[in-house]
């Protein structure tokens, strides 16, 4: 599903966001960027252990937070890793928004026209999928109304559930 918001474009797909030719993908990361299970470790198999060693010189970092490194062997140039909110911890939609801007704001200060979401703080985290989206899409959808060099944010969802818990939403925040 393509949306478009003035010339710039959300795209929600199923898939493997490794494989996709985006300049940047997001790592739904965890304060400590240490790269383990789910997206994080898919992302390291694919683009291999230097990636890793990037965030071993950056890390820990805050949950809202977003930092940038290599790509390794990876079709992106980039990995945004992105630390999403654990459910319960508190404010979590608020810090969600956050490390969604913050992947956002970062694409831009690298001037990158494209960049790719998995649903952060999904999995593991266990947030819910359908607030997720709402928070994601909403944060999105008014970053891309403003100022920005990107043309082109894409959401790669694992699952045919939440592509369509995705789906839902964006209708109903562009109808």
């Amino acid at each position: 599903m393509k949306k478009k918001i003035g010339n710039k474009e959300i795209e929600l797909m199923e898939g493997d966001i490794t494989k996709l030719d985006a300049e940047a993908i997001v790592n739904a990361a965890g304060p400590s960027l240490i790269m383990g299970g789910g997206v994080a470790g898919a992302i390291l198999r694919e683009g291999g252990q230097i990636i890793q060693e990037e965030c071993n010189k950056i890390g820990p970092i805050d949950v809202g937070e977003a930092v940038i490194t290599t790509a390794g062997r990876l079709k992106a140039r980039y990995v945004i890793h992105a630390v999403g909110p654990r459910l319960g911890e508190g404010d979590e939609e608020k810090k969600l928004r956050m490390a969604t801007l913050n992947s956002l704001k970062l694409a831009d200060e690298h001037r990158l026209k494209s960049i790719a979401f998995p649903a952060i703080s999904t999995g593991i985290f266990g947030f819910p999928k359908d607030r997720a989206a709402r928070v994601m899409l909403s944060a999105t959808i008014e970053y891309l109304r403003g100022k920005t060099g990107l043309e082109r944010v894409i959401f790669c969802l694992h699952g045919k559930d939440t592509y369509e818990i995705f789906c839902n939403e964006l209708k109903k925040l562009i109808s």
